[in-house]
């Protein structure tokens, strides 16, 4: 069953946030990932306005989601946005589900 990662940001120094998303394409391909939405128009329905950017990463399943994010190559990359708040990130990873039509 597919899974879904889903990362709102807020990006605080663009030039260290690019290291990061400039690796992140070929780590989430090695695990099976599919980029589905980056970046783009939004609006915010409900809730805090806080987050500026939104990515929507298709995974073949749930536990390929995960082993990305907790892979070593995925923390490598994601030490440019973390280290000196270079971004602000909420991710979650969400197994898609049944759902009735």
């Amino acid at each position: 069953m597919p899974a879904f990662w889903l990362a709102r940001s807020l990006i605080n120094d663009p030039v260290a946030y690019k290291r990061y998303t400039d690796q992140v394409p070929a780590i989430i391909a090695q695990y099976g990932g599919k980029v589905l939405a980056r970046g783009g128009k939004f609006q915010v329905m409900e809730g805090p306005e806080k987050f500026k950017r939104f990515v929507v990463i298709e995974f073949p399943d749930f536990d390929s989601g995960v082993r990305c994010f907790q892979s070593d190559e995925y923390n490598e990359a994601a030490r440019h946005r973390r280290e000196n708040g270079a971004g602000e990130v909420e991710t979650v990873i969400l197994e898609a589900g049944e759902f009735t039509k």
